[in-house]
């Protein structure tokens, strides 16, 4: 990331839609990420058997985190059918008994927590930042070019969308990443994303943020803080 400052912010137009939603972001500095020891893949084959002991394939679009997804995601075209957030693709995998595959400790850090509080939580790397982040309405000028592709798209007007500039990192809020700020053995520096509509609270996210916080911390060092983006407070800046 470039020396100066760079801000994140969620635009007004998002609030003015869903005026209760949260995120919590936690941003870490410094960090060392390679594999999952095997304590960390163990927190993930647990978490995976708390969804399994709480939830069955017919009960899970039911629940209530699961729900309101769901119907924010119709609110901006989205079919939830088809385009799933991802703690809920997430848990539909492990409800068919797959298990989740590890990827680095960063992203498994991630999987370990949104399984735990069944909220979507998702992480970039920031140590190859050229501009601001936001989450923001999509104009449907922007380009995405989406995690294992190189062709390039572009989102509908009035999608809500997590952007680096004119560059969307992920589409539908929580749906899928780009292959820029993709989380790698070699990124130093990251932020998470957990996001939070009712029922679930704030008091939840900041949880779900200080977990984040307390397994980098254990598993990949360095220095970590979170805030909690809100209507009343809604823009951060991501530098040390």
């Amino acid at each position: 990331m470039k020396d100066r400052t760079r801000t994140y912010r969620i635009e007004a137009a998002v609030f003015e839609k869903f005026p209760e939603y949260a995120r919590g972001v936690v941003v870490a500095y410094d960090v060392i990420n390679g594999d999952s020891p095997p304590e960390l893949l163990q927190l993930l084959r647990e978490a995976e058997a708390s969804v399994r002991g709480t939830l069955t394939a017919d009960t899970l679009i039911q629940h209530p985190n699961m729900a309101a997804w769901r119907e924010a995601y119709r609110s901006f075209g989205a079919k939830p059918a088809k385009h799933r957030p991802s703690m809920e693709a997430m848990a539909r995998r492990v409800l068919k008994n797959q298990a989740i595959p590890s990827i680095n400790a960063l992203v498994d850090i991630g999987n370990v927590v949104s399984l735990r509080h069944l909220t979507p939580v998702g992480g970039h790397a920031i140590d190859v930042l050229n501009d601001d982040l936001a989450l923001r309405l999509a104009t449907g000028r922007e380009t995405f070019v989406p995690f294992g592709s190189e062709q390039a798209e572009h989102p509908g007007p009035g999608e809500i969308i997590f952007a680096e500039g004119q560059t969307v990192l992920t589409r539908r809020w929580t749906w899928r990443q780009a292959n820029h700020t993709l989380t790698l053995p070699t990124t130093t520096a990251i932020e998470f994303n957990v996001d939070g509509l009712p029922p679930v609270s704030r008091s939840e996210i900041d949880s779900a943020c200080r977990n984040i916080m307390d397994l980098v911390s254990t598993f990949c060092g360095g220095r970590a803080r979170h805030e909690i983006l809100t209507r009343e407070k809604p823009s951060l800046h991501l530098n040390p």
